[in-house]
């Protein structure tokens, strides 16, 4: 029997989505790593987790042995009644699995209970699959960037300001 097989017959465990704490920072510095290429480190994740305008959230996958290790997460600023997403990152690992819109879910309805009525973002114009899943989620364009991102191998990218209404 593979390795990966030893534990065919136990249960798929599932992921829950909560708030980061600060003891998080290692691993989000880690999954942001895997995901950007300009990376923030664990103190910059740390400081923006002890801001009181900022709030995390992380989306964990229990294992066999009880852990639940972080594989994605979002970090959200909420001011008055506007908030904006700071980054959404996944582990590559577990892309393409749903939980970059759970991470992004989760802080709706938490913006949404704060009353908050409008969220935006930054993305990318050649980010495909982010701007499905923004768009699907009831984002629209609002605004563009031209050379917002630099790239250290090709001219630098735009950037799609993008809103979402949540009242």
């Amino acid at each position: 029997m593979s390795a990966s097989g030893w534990l065919w017959w136990w249960p798929a465990t599932p992921v829950v989505y909560e708030a980061a704490q600060p003891g998080d920072a290692a691993r989000l510095a880690e999954i942001h790593a895997g995901s950007f290429a300009h990376e923030w480190s664990e103190p910059e994740i740390s400081n923006f987790l002890t801001d009181p305008t900022v709030f995390g959230i992380v989306a964990r996958r229990a294992n066999a042995f009880g852990t639940k290790s972080a594989i994605a997460f979002g970090l959200f600023r909420h001011l008055g009644d506007e908030a904006e997403v700071l980054t959404i990152a996944v582990d590559p690992r577990y892309r393409t699995r749903g939980h970059g819109r759970g991470v992004l879910d989760a802080a709706i309805r938490r913006l949404y209970r704060d009353r908050a009525e409008a969220l935006f973002l930054e993305v990318d114009a050649e980010n495909t699959p982010a701007l499905a899943l923004y768009r699907r989620l009831g984002f629209r364009q609002v605004g563009e960037r031209k050379g917002y991102y630099a790239r250290p191998d090709a001219p630098p990218a735009t950037a799609l300001v993008m809103r979402a209404d949540l009242r």
